[in-house]
């Protein structure tokens, strides 16, 4: 009984700690419900708490979890995310994460982390230079052999990254989704919100099981992160592309040098 009451011990932390934790969870979950990458506020400000480097990752997927569910149940309130359609993407998505959490503990991440920033410039060049369709086009991929084999292998790969690494992984969504399906920004997010919060919550329960969440700042956090994915939501779904854009365009270019900086120097 011990060990479970141990994981809902607020540390003590000073004004400054909480507050820190507190603004970041909102930034980034209004950042997270329009492009993707709130966790490079989140972790890092976990980190700076003094939480062991497991527990910061495990505490935010807790976090981030309340964010992810808000913003797709938002998307999918207005009809820009269909659980049918995308069920397959649903399901790989699931299998991939628990794969990609339970691989973290085996595999050296450093290449991973080399190769990260890299992945994420092309991620904003795509994003930069890509002509995006009218946010009034919201048909949805036409069905055929080659799209299931699409939703498998793009659901298993990034939930495996998420399982294994995480940053990122909605603007890897969301670009792949406008790639693969020529969707247009504002489905493409409503895609990317849904599956990040699959992957975000079966990586949880294999922290969970691990012992790396504390509960008690998660969950003040995730308070604070669905109020942020409640306003960036509905911020993105009101103003539609022309506001998405330039919000995903500036987040993922800040998150190439952020981790570059962080993984070569």
């Amino acid at each position: 009984m011990d060990w479970l009451l141990s994981f809902f011990q607020f540390p003590e932390l000073s004004t400054t700690i909480i507050v820190l934790l507190l603004a970041s969870a909102f930034l980034a979950g209004f950042i997270d419900a329009i492009a993707g990458g709130g966790g490079l506020l989140t972790v890092p400000a976990l980190l700076a708490s003094g939480l062991p480097p497991h527990v910061a990752l495990g505490t935010n997927k807790l976090a981030a979890t309340f964010g992810s569910v808000t913003a797709s149940y938002a998307f999918y309130k207005k009809k820009l995310f269909s659980p049918s359609f995308w069920r397959i993407s649903l399901i790989a998505t699931a299998i991939g994460a628990v794969f990609g959490t339970i691989m973290v503990s085996y595999l050296d991440a450093e290449v991973l982390n080399k190769l990260l920033p890299i992945l994420i410039g092309f991620s904003a060049l795509y994003a930069l230079l890509n002509p995006v369709k009218p946010s009034s086009n919201t048909d949805l991929p036409v069905k055929c052999r080659g799209l299931t084999i699409k939703k498998i292998s793009q659901g298993f790969t990034l939930g495996f990254y998420d399982g294994f690494a995480g940053p990122g992984t909605g603007a890897f969504w969301t670009v792949s989704n406008l790639i693969l399906y020529k969707m247009n920004l504002l489905m493409s997010c409503g895609v990317a919100r849904a599956m990040n919060f699959v992957s975000n919550i079966c990586s949880l329960l294999a922290f969970i099981i691990l012992g790396h969440v504390n509960f008690a700042i998660g969950l003040s956090m995730g308070a604070l992160l669905m109020l942020g994915a409640y306003t960036g939501a509905h911020s993105a779904i009101r103003f539609g592309n022309n506001f998405i854009r330039p919000i995903f365009t500036l987040v993922v270019s800040v998150m190439a040098i952020k981790l570059a900086i962080d993984a070569w120097s």
